[in-house]
């Protein structure tokens, strides 16, 4: 029995005085955490685990300034190691079934990266494996798009009833094209379970949570239409889309869309979250960093505006502090012992959505989300 920090790696137990970190998988996702839990208080990695030689010891060198860091080739290394409280996992999404079943199988407490799986039967595996497992472990959805400032802000507003009854969300992301990740594994539907779940699960799960409510149904078109057309790897071409638009109904009667569109960086705001009940309308402008409030209700039909700022933000990273802040939540479950903010149920529920979508577009009708459970 290891003993590290005034505490034992049994769970459950007291929550130790500085939590230890592994983080599998040190590509750019990988190296954003480690970045982010450098800026936590009570927080150090210790280990860090991927099979890339290269991405493995740059995650090494970031995590490593100030004290050594275990380096391991395969994650079930670091797992077995006695070196960690925690792990990240931040591997491409085709591998985070295995990683997370093996993680699932000891106490330790985890984060997993969207999208949770590629597929919705491998959510589902996982989210069993995970309800059978110890008490006090702290089992963590990566969708740190719920922690962007605005969206909070607009969450926050929403919760008080500004909007009244919310009966439409929508949400637009005019973005850039994927970056190059190692080995180009993010160029093919097989390997990240397809763009409306690699890219827009957190979308999805951002509707899932504001409209309250189960998806029953989705509608969606989309191509690859500019991106990646003239790329070629190992004799096969990237078939990932580039564009989509995607319709939800709700089993409340609420609709969701998204207006998805990977070749339009010329855009001032890269994400909008729009959400429009009987009584109000909340609009987050995400990169801007401004939240809009109109009422309807009052007859005055003004138009509030507000920027929108966290103090509490000690890295701003990749995603405008919304990982720090997730971060920030997550080591807070693990003292604290209270259950997780965001769950992999929740991460299924954002999956389905998504893989409902590519079917729709491939079989050209509306697709039922029972079809996909079952």
């Amino acid at each position: 029995m290891t003993t590290v920090s005034g505490t034992t790696n049994d769970r459950p137990s007291a929550a130790p005085t500085t939590v230890r970190y592994g983080v599998i998988g040190t590509g750019m996702m990988g190296i954003e955490h480690i970045e982010n839990i450098l800026h936590l208080d009570g927080a150090v990695v210790t280990a860090v685990a991927d099979p890339h030689t290269p991405s493995r010891e740059t995650g090494r060198m970031v995590a490593g300034v100030s004290h050594p860091v275990l380096e391991f080739e395969h994650h079930r290394d670091l797992i077995d190691s006695g070196a960690c409280d925690a792990v990240v996992i931040a591997s491409p999404n085709h591998t985070h079934v295995e990683v997370l079943l093996d993680v699932l199988a000891s106490d330790l407490h985890v984060m997993v990266e969207k999208p949770l799986c590629t597929t919705v039967d491998d959510c589902r595996r996982v989210v069993e494996a995970a309800e059978s497992g110890p008490a006090g472990r702290v089992v963590w959805m990566g969708l740190e798009y719920r922690y962007m400032p605005p969206t909070r802000a607009l969450l926050d507003e929403l919760a008080t009833g500004t909007a009244g009854t919310v009966r439409m969300v929508a949400i637009r992301e005019h973005r850039f094209p994927f970056l190059r990740k190692v080995d180009n594994w993010n160029r093919f539907n097989a390997n990240t379970g397809g763009t409306l779940v690699e890219k827009c699960c957190h979308f999805f799960d951002l509707m899932n949570l504001v409209i309250g409510s189960r998806p029953v149904r989705v509608m969606a078109s989309g191509a690859q239409d500019v991106n990646h057309l003239d790329e070629v790897y190992d004799g096969r071409r990237p078939d990932v889309l580039d564009n989509a638009y995607v319709i939800v109904e709700y089993d409340n009667g609420a609709r969701g869309m998204l207006d998805l569109c990977m070749f339009a960086e010329a855009s001032k705001n890269e994400q909008e979250v729009v959400v429009t009940g009987d009584e109000g309308k909340l609009e987050a402008l995400v990169t801007e960093g401004v939240l809009r409030i109109g009422r309807r209700k009052d007859g005055l039909h003004v138009v509030a505006e507000r920027e929108v700022h966290d103090p509490d933000i000690k890295h701003q990273g990749l995603h405008h502090g919304s990982s720090y802040l997730e971060h920030l939540a997550f080591v807070d479950a693990i003292r604290t012992g209270d259950d997780p903010a965001v769950t992999l149920v929740d991460g299924l529920w954002s999956v389905v959505v998504g893989q409902a979508a590519h079917r729709s577009i491939e079989q050209r009708r509306a697709v039922e989300i029972a079809e996909l459970l079952g």
